[in-house]
């Protein structure tokens, strides 16, 4: 079992609470790994577990969990944790685990899950549409499409996310956060394998050659998972089929690090917005 065998992996550094009197991570916690790392799994498919489960009218219940242990992990110790779907029955879903510490391989395990009625706990069938997007990420397929346009199009799934994020999350008053500038402003809305959407951003002519990007919301759930950053490459990439150049947001400090693994870079100092620190950021386009 190799790296290379998994799509995803979610990086973990073990934490002094997770050692024991023999200094080395807890047996048991390998299993809190793995089941941290399906949740990250379920984000990379771009799925809302909770609302994805509801909508089917079923969840996964644990059957079986079996681990193997090669070697152990250490305080301080950066961990990658992979998940893969290895097989889908009738009502189950088996998954691959396994425990990196750079290419060294720590634990591998399996999990075994049925999809079942949450009121009965019976078992149901695995629902046609969800094997289908199990699949189609294990081959690699995207799993996200951005749907590029303007406020009539997108508006209204546009303004839902930023509603949840801005309004009611970050308790940003509602008469600062909506303007005139969404019916002139292309806007991008980023929708899951079933339609969903979970997240949006917009763009307008800043100066001339200078766009400034904006409003990039992404669903509470959805976050680090990769959606919000196809939202971004969606708008550099319609800004500079328009003939744009260069690329300016006002970035909220807790989301700087992003933008900076997309190639911005600050101008100038911190500031607030909306009683937000805000900073500048650029990028050439």
């Amino acid at each position: 079992m190799n790296r290379k065998d998994f799509r995803f992996l979610e990086r973990l550094r073990v934490r002094w609470a997770e050692i024991d009197a023999q200094q080395i991570v807890f047996n048991g916690h390998y299993l809190m790994y793995l089941d941290t790392a399906v949740g990250g799994y379920w984000r990379a498919m771009a799925l809302p577990y909770a609302d994805t489960m509801a909508s089917f009218g079923g969840d996964l219940y644990v059957r079986k969990s079996t681990l193997e242990y090669l070697s152990s992990a250490r305080y301080d110790d950066q961990l990658d944790i992979a998940v893969r779907c290895a097989r889908i029955g009738n009502s189950s879903l088996t998954f691959h685990g396994a425990v990196f510490r750079g290419e060294e391989l720590l634990v591998h395990g399996e999990l075994v899950y049925v999809f079942a009625d949450p009121a009965t706990q019976t078992s149901k069938a695995v629902p046609q549409a969800l094997r289908e997007v199990l699949q189609r990420f294990e081959v690699g397929e995207a799993m996200v499409e951005v749907r590029v346009g303007d406020w009539a199009t997108l508006g209204t799934h546009a303004h839902a996310i930023r509603q949840q994020v801005f309004v009611e999350e970050q308790k940003i008053p509602a008469q600062m956060e909506w303007d005139e500038a969404d019916a002139i402003c292309t806007h991008a809305v980023a929708y899951n394998r079933f339609g969903v959407p979970l997240a949006t951003g917009r763009a307008l002519e800043h100066v001339p050659g200078v766009v400034k990007i904006g409003r990039m919301a992404v669903q509470r759930g959805m976050r680090s998972g990769g959606v919000g950053r196809s939202v971004l490459d969606a708008l550099m990439r319609s800004a500079r089929e328009q003939g744009y150049r260069e690329a300016v947001l006002h970035a909220q400090l807790s989301a700087a690090s992003f933008y900076i693994r997309a190639g911005f870079v600050q101008r100038g100092e911190v500031f607030e917005e909306a009683g937000i620190g805000h900073v500048e950021m650029t990028r050439v386009l």
